[in-house]
Parts: C-alpha cells; sequence; structure tokens
C-alpha cells in the first residue's frame, strides 16, 4: 500500500476545501505615493519603474482612493514625495507637509479607510538619507530620533490610524512610542519596519519617491543580506520599545526569515512586497514569459504561507479589483 494524496486533489472543491494557505483581502494594504506639486497639477504622474502606480497630489490620492475603497481597498501605506528637500528633511515634520495634508483629506472624505502612513527622512532629505548627516558623512542615530518622533506625532495629528517608521535607526521605536503616549496618542499603534534589509529590491522605489542616497549607501544602518540571525535581535528590540506590530522587507528573497521571525515571536507580523518584486513579475509578464495574476497569487500564498499576517504589496488594487479576494 503506497500514500495516494491525489486523492484530495481530484475535484476542485476538495482541493479548496482542504487548502492550508487562504489569502484573505482584509490582511493586504496597498502602498501609494502622495507628492507635494507647485502650480497646476497635471494628473496622476505615471511611475517608469512601476509600470501601473502613480504619484498623486493629494487630491488626486483621494479621488484614487474613493475608487479603490469601492473595489475592496480598506488599508493603505502613504508615502510622501515633498516639492523641496533639506538637509534636516523639514517637510517630513510640518504641519503642512504633504503627508499631513493628504491625510486630512482623506479622513473628510473617507472616514473609515485605514492610514497607515511611513516615516523615514530618506525622501524629505537633499541627500538621501533615513537620518542627519554628520560634518564627516556618517548618519547620526541618536540625534535622528527626535526628528523621527516629530514626524511621527504629527502624522499622527494630522489623522494617521498607524505609524510605520522604516528608517532602521536604533532605538527609533521606543522614542517614537513615548512621543506618541506623551501628546495623547497612546492608543495609536506602530508597526515597525523591524527586520529591513539593505536591498537592490528597492531600486524602483528609490527612482519613484526620488529618495536614493546622494553619496555612500545605507549599509551601516540597514540590514545585510546574509544575516539571519540578525533579525531576531532586531525584531526582540523592537518589540521591546513597544512596537505592536513589526515587519520583515523584502518579502520574496527573505520567506526563510519571516519564517524565523514567525517561529520566535506572537506579535502581528507583516511583511512587504517591495517594489523590485513587483517590477520584476510586472517585467516579466509585459514580456510574456510568465502568467501575472497566477503568479502574482502563488508570490502572496509563499508569503503568507512563510508567516506572514499582513502583506503590503502593490498588487492588492489590482487583485482586488478583478475580484480575485
Amino acid at each position: 500500500m503506497f500514500h495516494r494524496g491525489r486523492r484530495l486533489r481530484g475535484a476542485p472543491h476538495l482541493r479548496a476545501m482542504t487548502r492550508e494557505t487562504r489569502l484573505d483581502r482584509a490582511q493586504l494594504i496597498m502602498p501609494y505615493f502622495v507628492e507635494e506639486r507647485r502650480g497646476k497639477s497635471s494628473g496622476p504622474a505615471p511611475i517608469a519603474t512601476m509600470p501601473g502606480q502613480f504619484r498623486y497630489s493629494p487630491d488626486e490620492l483621494v479621488k484614487a482612493l474613493t475608487r479603490d475603497t469601492e473595489h475592496g481597498v480598506a488599508a493603505c501605506l502613504l508615502f510622501g514625495i515633498p516639492a523641496e528637500k533639506d538637509p534636516a528633511g523639514k517637510g517630513a515634520y510640518a504641519g503642512n507637509g504633504v503627508v499631513q495634508t493628504a491625510l486630512r483629506k482623506i479622513k473628510d472624505k473617507l472616514p473609515d479607510i485605514y492610514l497607515i502612513t511611513d516615516v523615514c527622512l530618506c525622501e524629505y532629505t537633499d541627500h538621501g538619507h533615513c537620518g542627519l548627516v554628520g560634518a564627516s558623512g556618517e548618519v547620526l542615530n541618536d540625534e535622528s530620533l527626535e526628528l523621527l518622533a516629530r514626524v511621527s506625532l504629527s502624522h499622527a495629528e494630522a489623522g494617521a490610524d498607524m505609524i510605520a517608521p522604516s528608517d532602521m535607526m536604533d532605538g527609533r521605536i521606543g522614542v517614537i512610542r513615548n512621543a506618541l503616549d506623551e501628546n495623547g496618542f497612546a492608543s495609536t499603534p506602530v508597526m515597525a519596519y523591524a527586520v529591513k534589509y539593505a536591498s537592490a529590491y528597492y531600486g524602483p522605489f528609490r527612482e519613484a519617491a526620488a529618495s536614493a542616497p546622494r553619496f555612500g549607501d545605507r549599509k551601516s544602518y540597514q540590514m545585510d543580506p546574509a544575516n539571519r540571525l540578525e533579525a531576531l535581535r532586531e525584531a526582540a528590540a523592537d518589540i521591546e520599545e513597544g512596537a505592536d506590530v513589526i515587519m520583515v522587507k523584502p518579502a520574496g528573497p527573505y520567506l526563510d526569515v519571516i519564517r524565523e521571525v514567525r517561529d520566535a515571536f506572537t506579535a502581528p507580523l507583516a511583511a512587504y512586497q517591495v517594489s523590485g518584486e513587483y517590477a520584476l513579475i510586472k517585467s516579466a509578464a509585459e514580456l510574456g514569459r510568465i502568467d501575472e495574476t497566477a503568479v502574482v497569487m502563488e508570490s502572496l500564498l509563499g508569503i503568507k504561507r512563510a508567516g506572514a499576517d499582513l502583506i503590503i504589496t502593490y498588487f492588492t488594487r489590482d487583485l482586488l479589483c478583478q475580484g480575485l479576494l
């Protein structure tokens, strides 16, 4: 006698009944780019490196979200692109900054959508690094923490439902948590980019957000792609400092890390299918090499099977608009 696994694979309904891993639309988060513009708007700006994605003005983003929520988009992650940049990234925490403006407009028109805001300085600094830079060119960790807390607080005041620090400065979760708690936002959760690798998969995003470093790289504060155990230390530190949700980024090349983090911690775990992962699938599909929808679904199932509770993916809108989830 031998094992007849095919008994459970023979009929579509039986395969569905015995399926171990399922995707739920409630667990998907759609990223959006909102940019500050001077003068007349010319409509959403297509992002060449990310086909199907756009940079929106705050008003355009409200219109896009109005349409997308009708198809089931319920949570989004906002990235801001200011009109002007400076060494300290002042636009990141300005009361009338692009993300702050967008938050107020969205909450006024769409109060039920869940708004998560990325907190970092790289999109706002003229040098492109995620923190302040010292005279000798080093990225200053401790000196950057207060600014990151100011950004987080300004987002919460403007209506953000969740704060998501992506800078990878040591200790920033605790400083941000304290700032929120001391200013009346103790109920605002923090999703920490806890395990963020210095990855080549961020290329399309950096072009989209004009956030590539003007000198050097981010290897001194983002993680070495070769390291696995370091991920556990980083996740543990962020949880201890008050993170409510932890994240692994990128997702696809780090499924083993997602599983390790899932097995080690009980906190909700997010995974970010980043711009490079998106662009690779899109490019291969445009060349006719793959079935885009099938590959997207399989890639997301892999991320979920590895242990992610939440998935941030640029495919969210497409999947929901097609009624696939």
